[in-house]
């Protein structure tokens, strides 16, 4: 198992006299408790090192001032609904058995020439649009996304798409429906590390190129969407990103993927003309197989105490929480955490009954949506997380605005 924390996020004017903290290092993260002065470091320190004599001591993190804070946000969808009703045409099941398993009344599916990078580049732009940020100003692009039009990425389309005339860094970051809330925590680092001002955050996915529709365990579950958000540098009282909590676990790729297999066909119609029998045949991933009940365990079970695992190195309580917002994948789960949290239902963001689990896009949507309905207002504490294939969890703890 890997993981990685970070404890984020200043309190107080930066003192210039010289001082002597006592400092506990995080893996991704550094907190002076005796001083005023609390800043960030991004980095890969192991666990363990309790005391710093000073700032300036061989081996210690390069401490930044430097904040980031969220300041636009976008999302698209396919223009193409999917209800229960359609699918219990496809397959036994029915609007009653789905509703009340999983949440999901509705999802959109892209069709005919709809593309995951047009959505991918509409969301971008309204997240642009509300940040008053010029494309040529954005600094980098980050794509959370496990289905790329393209094996190599499609990030750097997106970069073209929307026009950005000075040809920033562009790449994809694939973690699945936890995906989004590794891309906020790398375009914090990439902002702390002192950079970049702009970072385009973007979470797309298409899952359903890839569900069995026959399958109804899993066919019911999915959709596809975009949502983006623009992080923005800032100074260090300003900064919006108090903490987070990542991690991995590979012992559970059995219970979700979606894995690599050759093509059965190998003659002169062939994909890539392999026809001598010790070159590979033509290659293709699977549809997603899942384990329903392993997942929901996994879940219930992780994301609460990555959650307080977050908030316990931001200083936070559970009563500072404006919005829990989860990675939208089943009601029940949604409702579990917020009860493992003590957080009424009126503070949990879910719009998962409109569009189904769209993975890497679910976070921002919801967002997008909370924000432009007025939900969610400058100033709120949202506890994000997500879940899912690798295995992987995370949360992070952020201001909105």
């Amino acid at each position: 198992m890997a993981n990685a924390s970070g404890l984020l996020g200043p309190t107080a004017p930066i003192s210039r006299r010289r001082f002597s903290p006592t400092v506990r290092i995080h893996r991704s993260g550094i907190s002076l408790h005796d001083v005023v002065l609390k800043r960030v470091v991004c980095s890969a320190t192991a666990h363990g090192a309790d005391k710093l004599s000073s700032s300036s001591a061989a081996g210690a993190p390069r401490l930044v001032s430097r904040g980031c804070k969220l300041v636009g946000s976008g999302s698209a969808v396919p223009s193409l609904q999917i209800s229960n009703d359609d699918l219990s045409k496809i397959v036994e099941t029915s609007d009653e058995w789905i509703s009340v398993r999983t949440g999901i009344r509705n999802r959109r599916i892209l069709s005919g020439n709809d593309s995951l990078i047009d959505l991918a580049v509409e969301a971008s732009k309204k997240a642009l649009e509300m940040a008053e940020v010029d494309p040529d100003d954005v600094d980098l692009v980050l794509l959370c996304t496990s289905t790329p039009e393209d094996l190599f990425g499609s990030a750097p389309q997106i970069q073209k798409a929307l026009g950005c005339k000075n040809n920033p860094l562009a790449f994809d970051i694939t973690a699945a429906c936890s995906g989004f809330v590794l891309g906020l925590v790398s375009a914090a680092c990439y902002i702390r590390g002192g950079a970049f001002k702009n970072v385009l955050v973007i979470g797309a996915d298409a899952l359903s190129r890839y569900v069995d529709w026959t399958d109804r365990g899993s066919c019911i579950l999915f959709g596809d969407a975009a949502g983006a958000v623009l992080v923005q540098a800032c100074d260090h009282e300003e900064d919006g990103l108090f903490a987070f909590d990542l991690h991995s676990d590979g012992n559970g790729n059995r219970h979700l993927h979606a894995q690599m297999k050759e093509n059965e066909k190998n003659d002169e119609a062939g994909t890539n003309g392999s026809l001598l029998g010790v070159l590979p045949k033509g290659s293709s991933y699977s549809c997603i197989q899942m384990n329903g009940k392993e997942v929901f365990r996994f879940a219930v079970r992780v994301v609460p105490q990555s959650i307080e695992l977050a908030l316990a190195k931001a200083g936070l309580s559970g009563s500072s929480i404006d919005w829990l917002l989860l990675h939208q994948a089943n009601q029940r789960i949604i409702d579990a955490v917020a009860t493992r949290l003590e957080l009424p239902s009126e503070r949990v963001i879910s719009n998962l009954a409109n569009y189904g689990n769209t993975s890497a896009a679910s976070i921002p949507l919801a967002l997008d949506e909370a924000v432009r309905s007025g939900k969610v207002k400058a100033g709120d504490t949202i506890a994000a997380a997500g879940f899912g294939a690798g295995l992987t969890w995370g949360s992070a703890i952020v201001r909105w605005g």
